[in-house]
C-alpha cells in the first residue's frame, strides 16, 4: 500500500514536473519595460492602444493583450464571436449589456475586476478615467458592431 502511494506521488511529481518544464520553455516572460503599444487596428475607435502580450489575437490560438484606454473612451454597443476575458489593471471600465448604451445601467469593473464574457453577447463599454485592460481568449478576436454606423472602419474620415 505504501509503496503504491509512493508511486502515485512520484508520477505526480514527474507530471507537475514536466507541465512546469513545458510551460517554461513556451512562455513570454514580459516587463513593462519590454511592452510595445501601438494603436488599436481600425475595427476599435480611434483613441485606444493595444500591446500583445501572447499569440496573434487576431488567428486561431490563444492570445493576451493589454488595452489602454484615455479618459471618455466609448467602444459602442457589438459583440464578439469567441468568449473574452478582461482584467482591470487600472482604471475602471464601465460595462453594460445590451444593443443601446445605457450609461446609468452599465455595471463598474474596478482595479482587478474581472469579467468572462460570452461570445454573442451584446455589450458596450466606456471609461471615464484612463484604463488599462488585460483581455485574453482564444481567437481570432473581431469585434461586430450592433449598428453598422457605429463600426469606425465605415466611417467617413
Amino acid at each position: 500500500m505504501k509503496i503504491r502511494l509512493l508511486t502515485r506521488l512520484l508520477m505526480g511529481s514527474l507530471i507537475i514536473a514536466a507541465a512546469s518544464a513545458a510551460w517554461a520553455d513556451d512562455s513570454s516572460m514580459l516587463n513593462r519595460k519590454d511592452l510595445k503599444w501601438g494603436d488599436a487596428p481600425p475595427a476599435l475607435p480611434k483613441g485606444a492602444k493595444l500591446t500583445v502580450l501572447y499569440g496573434d489575437p487576431f488567428k486561431p490560438g490563444p492570445y493576451a493583450l493589454r488595452a489602454m484606454f484615455p479618459p471618455g473612451y466609448v467602444v459602442p454597443p457589438h459583440f464578439h464571436t469567441k468568449d473574452e476575458n478582461l482584467t482591470v489593471l487600472s482604471g475602471a471600465l464601465h460595462l453594460g449589456m445590451g444593443e443601446k448604451i445605457d450609461k446609468k445601467g452599465a455595471h463598474v469593473l474596478n482595479l482587478h475586476g474581472f469579467h468572462h464574457l460570452v461570445g454573442g453577447t451584446h455589450h458596450y463599454a466606456f471609461v471615464t478615467t484612463a484604463t488599462v485592460l488585460e483581455i485574453h481568449g482564444d481567437g481570432p478576436f473581431d469585434i461586430n458592431y450592433i449598428n453598422p454606423a457605429d463600426d469606425p472602419q465605415t466611417k467617413k474620415k
